[in-house]
């Protein structure tokens, strides 16, 4: 057939159709977003969301336990771990981040002999030959997986899956926005595609699609895992449509428009999201627009930039990244074994931190400055530096708690201090002069001022506490098995990895939940003391992470018992019953102190090993209340009815909680809730379904009747279903017969018309044909249409009001 009379949209309905008269369920796509599956970045075939059947993992009496025959499109995404196209997108003719996978599926049904009928049946492949003609292979092949977008290239004869109208309509977007000068979209390749313009024109309009289904399932841009990799994704086609097409900040996020209309109808979340996903993207464009005249080291440490774009631009411009320099960006400000080396040999003595554990400012003397590559007299300017004083009360990052912020203020400047790290007993404190100061020297000799952040500080501090509560709540709840195997503390969270061979059972969430926070529901006081290495060791249930090397004489930190208590009786079984770690960080002084603690997730993150990330304090409470208002959406919405109910986006509700920050056994709740009001509203819709069809084949009878009764060589009615063209279809089909008849029906809300129109093949009055009279009726009005096959038609219009007269339809603007 001829490239025109195969649509991208017939493709897709041609295969679902084909399939779903061979008595396949036609399945929804699963989200790009992999619900349950930690193996996946994103979903990136069809079988994905079916593991659980191949497995024998499915419920028999679900929904998906009972399936036996199966047929959809899946959203794939193929941009990070195993399997990523990114790279290639835009270089050639068939890569993309996402595509739709046409897939036909049987669960211990039918086998080989007849999945290859169907495929015989459906389509056999061939080779094009150089002229783009079709040549029958020697021998015959089958393949019932196909790639929607390749199998459309071919059905519409196009060497090229860019060259269809999958892609065609962003391409005259992209255009209609660009600079001045950009030629429209022509295919081009390799070396012929002068200024890589067309490289453009494909990885924008490839990329727009992939973050649109991203974002519209649930994730969006950040800084880890899939999320890092959906910005490095946006950021790569903001580069390409700056630097490539001349384009103007927020031309990517007005794509978002183009491509809902493209696609939302087959796929409504993108409807549903169409704002979410456009502002997201608009705020990540923006943002990204700060970080395009940075250093190389800046724009991937601070804001993000891939390194390998930073490298692509500089080719282009015949520039050079230097690497060296950029892999030592991040510890440009190092004490090294030979600048430690220099400090002890001119005797300068390791810096006293022992002020650390107090909240106080003090004063203190300027014993070094080094710039990262060497000791200075005296430092100025605005360029980063590190300052070694003779004694410090700013915590130095360790043992997993991140390191304090603030100030070093001396006669002739003032210092930010934007980080703190040790280094063989010396501590750094790296930053610069206080932006506006009017004197911005310091020099060694100098008598400063150290004033920590201690705002920021207790925020942190009652996360390390919870963090040793949680490690004593889960060997508590999950056995003595438990290590820590890692841990960040951070002024809004708190982050904890343990062994563990399997997923934590939300029975067991719970009361590691409960545990921590009857802990600081008994207001335990915190005692620390510093006692030598063995002593500590000798302490019946003291935790310590394998592999840590500890200083001796070492600090203890015992939660709700006084250290030296415990080394009185060492070997009692007492010490099992409360939280005793070998610690050098800050806590707090009674557990009361953290208010509340809040389980946001659990998840694993390599063989063996789970992490637990969670809060405390006001971001506990805040999480809980946001939980709670959640729950009070769902329940007043469980109590709609009717056409009420069916008007609600569930969709919205599920990414509304799946983004929620909230306590993990909550969330797991709330999803329940979510799908029991999900399986409410299938049985609101079938009941409605049923009822419409009702409606219309009645409507519809009584209209042909009158129509015979007159005369009328044909009939033409309203009926109020909505855009249910399910009902209008058996209305049409079951009057067609006794009389050609269109219906239509309206819908206020999205201001569209939806027609069907039957003729029986068998009696055609004076030549008419049902496609040309449903085309004559609504052609005028702009409106599209299709089908044919066995007499019946269908069509929709986009006007809200309607009204009959002849064969046409007036449309009447209100």
């Amino acid at each position: 057939m001829e490239g025109e009379q195969w649509p991208a949209d017939r493709v897709r309905q041609t295969f679902i159709d084909f399939f779903t008269s061979k008595s396949h369920a036609r399945w929804p796509s699963s989200p790009v977003v992999p619900v349950d599956d930690p193996t996946l970045l994103f979903a990136n075939a069809g079988m994905n969301q079916f593991k659980p059947v191949f497995l024998g993992a499915a419920a028999p009496d679900s929904p998906l336990g009972r399936l036996r025959r199966a047929c959809n499109t899946q959203k794939c995404i193929r941009a990070g771990g195993k399997h990523n196209d990114l790279d290639d997108v835009g270089n050639d003719t068939y890569h993309h981040t996402f595509f739709e996978m046409l897939g036909s599926w049987s669960f211990g049904d039918y086998f080989k002999e007849e999945a290859i009928a169907y495929a015989w049946e459906l389509l056999t492949e061939f080779n094009r030959e150089s002229d783009g003609t079709l040549r029958p292979l020697p021998a015959k092949h089958v393949d019932t997986g196909m790639g929607f977008e390749h199998l459309t290239s071919i059905l519409q004869n196009k060497m090229s899956n860019y060259d269809t109208d999958v892609f065609i309509p962003l391409f005259e977007a992209i255009h209609k926005s660009v600079g001045d000068g950009i030629e429209p979209y022509s295919g081009k390749l390799g070396c012929s595609d002068v200024g890589k313009v067309d490289t453009a024109y494909r990885v924008v309009a490839d990329h727009i699609r992939t973050l649109s289904f991203a974002i519209a399932d649930g994730s969006q841009p950040g800084n880890e895992g899939r999320e890092y990799v959906l910005r490095r994704i946006l950021r790569r086609a903001v580069h390409f449509d700056r630097q490539k097409l001349k384009a103007k900040q927020g031309f990517f996020s007005n794509l978002v428009d183009v491509f809902v209309g493209m696609m939302g109808d087959v796929f409504p979340e993108l409807k549903e999201n169409e704002k979410k996903i456009k502002d997201i993207i608009k705020d990540e464009e923006a943002s990204f627009e700060k970080t395009l005249v940075k250093d190389a080291f800046v724009l991937w440490d601070t804001y993000g930039y891939p390194i390998d774009l930073t490298e692509v631009m500089a080719v282009e411009e015949g520039l050079a990244v230097d690497m060296e320099s950029f892999n030592a960006g991040g510890k440009s400000i190092v004490l090294d074994a030979n600048a430690t080396s220099q400090l002890r040999n001119q005797g300068l003595a390791s810096t006293d931190d022992s002020l650390k554990f107090q909240h106080v400012e003090h004063s203190s003397v300027v014993m070094a400055i080094y710039t990262g590559s060497e000791f200075i007299a005296s430092a100025s300017g605005d360029e980063d530096f590190g300052l070694v004083l003779k004694r410090t009360s700013f915590y130095a990052e360790q043992g997993g708690q991140i390191y304090d912020t603030g100030s070093i203020e001396g006669s002739s400047g003032s210092f930010a201090v934007k980080n703190v790290q040790v280094f063989a007993g010396y501590v750094l404190h790296i930053g610069s002069f206080v932006e506006g100061s009017e004197s911005k020297t310091l020099s060694v000799g100098d008598e400063v001022k150290c004033k920590v952040d201690y705002a920021r500080r207790s925020l942190i501090a009652p996360n390390h506490t919870c963090t040793h509560m949680l490690n004593f709540a889960l060997r508590e709840v999950l056995g003595d098995h438990i290590d820590q195997k890692g841990s960040i503390v951070l002024p809004e969270k708190l982050r904890f990895d343990f062994s563990h061979g399997k997923p934590v059972k939300l029975e067991d969430l719970e009361r590691i939940e409960l545990k921590v926070n009857q802990q600081i529901k008994d207001e335990l006081e915190v005692y620390a003391q510093e006692i030598k290495l063995a002593d500590a060791k000798r302490i019946n249930g003291l935790r310590a992470v394998f592999g840590e090397i500890y200083p001796d004489p070492v600090r203890v930190v015992a939660i709700g018992r006084k250290v030296e208590d415990l080394l009185a009786d060492p070997e009692s079984k007492e010490g099992l019953s409360i939280s005793t770690e070998l610690c050098g960080g800050t806590h707090i002084s009674n557990t009361r102190v953290a208010l509340a603690f809040a389980i946001i997730s659990e998840e694993g993150i390599a063989k063996g090993v789970r992490r637990i990330t969670a809060v405390t304090g006001e971001c506990a409470s805040q999480a809980m209340k946001l939980a709670s208002s959640i729950d009070a959406d769902i329940i007043d919405t469980s109590k709609l009815h009717g056409v009420e109910l069916e008007k609600v986006k569930i969709g919205f509700i599920k990414s509304t909680l799946d983004a929620a920050a909230i306590p993990a056994t909550r969330k797991a709740d709330l999803r329940k809730k979510v799908s029991e009001l999900e399986d409410q509203m299938r049985k609101v819709k079938k009941k409605t379904g049923q009822e419409n069809i009702q409606k219309a084949v009645k409507a519809a009878m009584d209209a042909a009747d009158a129509a015979l009764s007159a005369g009328q060589p044909f009939c033409i009615a309203h009926v109020d279903v909505g855009l249910n063209a399910a009902a209008l279809r058996e209305a049409v089909f079951k009057c067609m017969n006794r009389v050609p008849t269109m219906l239509f029906s309206t819908d206020m809300a999205s201001n569209k018309v939806v027609v069907y129109a039957g003729v029986p093949p068998e009696a055609l009055p004076s030549g008419l044909k049902v496609l040309e009279w449903l085309m004559a009726s609504i052609g005028p009005l702009k409106g599209r249409g299709g089908g044919g096959k066995n007499g019946l038609a269908q069509g929709q219009v986009s006007h809200h009001s309607i009204s009959v007269s002849g064969q046409s339809l007036v449309i009447i603007i209100a």
